[in-house]
């Protein structure tokens, strides 16, 4: 249960100065309509009795925030192609406050208009994209990954035309609750300019403001904490079943918190090659080679950050971290996943190569292999008879947890496949129903709700 928190401002970002951002104005909309507002997530960080239209929809400062929202500066490698070009195009940061555990929250938006960024476009977000977005971070908080968080979403009114989908088509604006916004790409945009004080200056504010360390703590100390971070984001994804479609470097988040989803999909079964983009034509950022394209992004980080060190040595070998730190996280990961407690890292390890090889026989669904061994008892069912799932478990031994929820004792999991994205936003679009939405963000925070109670 949520404890309300009392509102505290931080606006942390100006201490950074005008070389990382822009000063830019909202977009005026003709309308304010209401489609999802996160009451939980306001109670964490005392904005649960906010005028929520004036402040996330209008953008009216908040109390002793940030007078005018900032356009952040980046760059990045979209596709390994480098774009000095990018930057907040269509959104912006709106505020910044502290949650119930301390930590220095940015309010960002999507949709929020146009800024020097928007490279010709309307700076609008379809409201079929908030919706899904909305659906994205539900999904993915309730299964363990470290995502921003959906905070608002308003529909606004307009007629938006797009080329890649059905036009004219409803326009809408997403605040997200995050922790950062500070990029791979932040870094690369100074790297390429050659401003290696101003990196500096981002290592101080990263280091003291986004993971609590001494500011002065270094470069090296940062990567250490961006590798640990990314590297469990990586195995949270795959035992998620989650493809986020576009691991940009401008995309990678040095929280290592999951943001900002497009073409996302959820894998119905373990298919290391599933795709999420349909621009994706190489398979670049598949189901299977997340972990690969984190590790190429933060191989890029490396490369700024050696402008403020000379232990480039060190940075390499910092680098070569990421492997052990991603299994050590996938197995973490499993564990959650399954309610099962840990062992040694060693047995740990041996039941997530386990269960990625179960999974593997694609003989049962991501999502229902977890819901039917969450527990550690063995499932009943011909499906299960593959020696793949007798080696799982023996993998996991004598381990056991409690499956009291109501929700275990469901006839099937909750999933979010595509199909039934589509189908939510079809009832949207045609009939302005949003019945099928709320029920299924009602489901999802269920099976969360299920999930914490291992």
């Amino acid at each position: 249960m949520t404890v309300p928190q009392p509102y505290r401002p931080d606006p942390r970002i100006l201490d950074l100065g005008g070389d990382y951002y822009d000063e830019v104005a909202a977009a005026t909309f003709p309308a304010c309509t209401p489609r999802f507002l996160n009451a939980r997530a306001a109670a964490t960080v005392g904005l649960d009795d906010t005028d929520w239209a004036a402040h996330f929809c209008r953008f009216e400062s908040l109390p002793e925030n940030l007078p005018r929202p900032l356009a952040l500066r980046y760059h990045g490698h979209q596709f390994r192609h480098y774009n000095p070009d990018l930057g907040d195009g269509r959104g912006f940061l709106f505020a910044q406050v502290r949650d119930d555990r301390g930590r220095l929250l940015d309010l960002g938006t999507k949709g929020s208009g146009q800024t020097p960024w928007s490279r010709f476009g309307d700076g609008r977000l379809t409201l079929k994209g908030g919706v899904r977005e909305v659906l994205a971070t539900e999904m993915l908080e309730a299964l363990g990954v470290h995502t921003s968080r959906s905070f608002a979403l308003f529909e606004t009114g307009e007629q938006l035309e797009r080329n890649d989908e059905p036009s004219p088509t409803r326009s809408a604006v997403l605040t997200r609750l995050s922790h950062s916004h500070i990029r791979i790409g932040t870094f690369q945009r100074l790297a390429y300019f050659e401003e290696a004080e101003n990196i500096e200056r981002l290592v101080r504010y990263c280091l003291e403001h986004l993971f609590a360390e001494p500011a002065d703590a270094g470069p090296l100390r940062l990567f250490d904490l961006v590798t640990e971070r990314t590297a469990a984001l990586a195995a949270s994804y795959l035992v998620a079943g989650f493809v986020h479609g576009v691991l940009n470097t401008d995309n990678i988040n040095v929280t290592g918190e999951s943001f900002d989803y497009g073409p996302w999909r959820f894998t119905p079964e373990w298919d290391t090659e599933f795709t999420a983009a349909y621009f994706d034509h190489g398979g670049l950022y598949a189901f299977g080679r997340q972990p690969e394209a984190i590790q190429w992004n933060l191989a890029q980080l490396a490369g700024c950050l050696a402008l403020v060190t000379d232990d480039h040595p060190g940075l390499s070998e910092r680098l070569q971290g990421f492997a052990p730190a991603f299994h050590a996280a996938l197995a973490a990961a499993m564990l959650r996943r399954l309610g099962l407690p840990a062992v040694t890292e060693e047995s740990d390890r041996a039941l997530a190569r386990a269960a990625t090889a179960a999974l593997a026989t694609r003989k049962v669904g991501i999502d229902r292999f977890f819901f039917d061994w969450r527990g550690g008892e063995t499932p009943p069912g011909p499906a299960y008879d593959d020696p793949a799932f007798a080696e799982f478990a023996a993998a996991i031994g004598n381990r056991r947890c409690s499956r009291n929820h109501p929700y275990w004792s469901d006839p099937s999991p909750c999933s979010l496949h595509i199909e039934e994205v589509e189908a939510i936003w079809t009832r949207i679009a045609d009939d302005d129903d949003w019945t099928a939405f709320d029920q299924k963000i009602a489901a999802i925070r269920r099976m969360g709700d299920a999930l914490a109670e291992g």
